[in-house]
């Protein structure tokens, strides 16, 4: 069974939910199709995260959705999290695995092709990849990457990768094309006037592209421009 199930990846950010708390705009999220989240909030403590992690297990189950615990494998394994999703800071992917398990799923954020290389290599299941596109919050990653590095990397691993870094929906066609399995947001989805209806449309977006089959004489060539 294919563990990557999903083609859009929405990660948590409470400061950016606007006219509620967050875990109303997450269950908003899941009605309009999401069916994974990584809850990403850095700044509270590991007690905090844990009992929110068993709270967003609970509403994820209900909608048959994935989760993903942000850089803590084994907040993952007590919350019963799906898996975890890695920064370059902290575990490989292969410390995760012995942590997490066979059955768990690794993701691991990537800001460059020699990184994305490093997590396939350690196991990861798959990868974020940006910031492709100029976004506030991928700031201290360095200046977008642009789809040219999107697609290089794409025809480079086999794991899926999925976009992340100003991801609006007037992009979402040319990252499907430039190799992305999917997207990775926040703001696009949690930032939102209306969670449910923004989740819709950025879903409806993907699903209207066909999938990535890269051509066959450019991958030979390696041209890539």
């Amino acid at each position: 069974m294919n563990k990557i199930d999903f083609k859009l990846y929405l990660i948590t950010d409470r400061n950016q939910v606007k006219n509620q708390d967050l875990m109303p705009a997450l269950e908003a999220a899941l009605q309009g199709g999401v069916r994974a989240m990584q809850l990403r909030e850095k700044d509270l403590s590991d007690r905090q995260v844990y009992e929110l992690g068993c709270r967003l297990r609970a509403l994820t189950r209900r909608y048959g959705a994935k989760l993903f615990i942000n850089d803590r494998a084994d907040i993952a394994v007590a919350v019963e999290a799906d898996g975890v999703h890695l920064t370059q800071t902290g575990y490989s992917a292969k410390e995760a695995r012995s942590i997490i398990g066979d059955t768990g799923i690794i993701g691991v954020s990537t800001h460059s092709l020699k990184e994305a290389e490093i997590a396939e290599n350690d196991g990861a299941d798959f990868i974020t990849l940006g910031p492709v596109f100029e976004t506030p919050s991928k700031m201290g990653y360095g200046p977008p990457l642009g789809i040219t590095a999107l697609r290089e990397t794409a025809l480079k691993v086999r794991i899926p990768v999925f976009a992340i870094g100003g991801m609006k929906k007037e992009n979402v066609s040319s990252v499907l094309e430039g190799g992305a399995q999917g997207i990775a947001l926040i703001s696009g989805i949690l930032a939102a006037p209306d969670v449910k209806r923004a989740a819709k449309e950025f879903i409806s977006l993907i699903q209207e592209r066909k999938p990535y089959e890269p051509d066959p004489y450019v991958t030979l060539r390696g041209d890539l421009s």
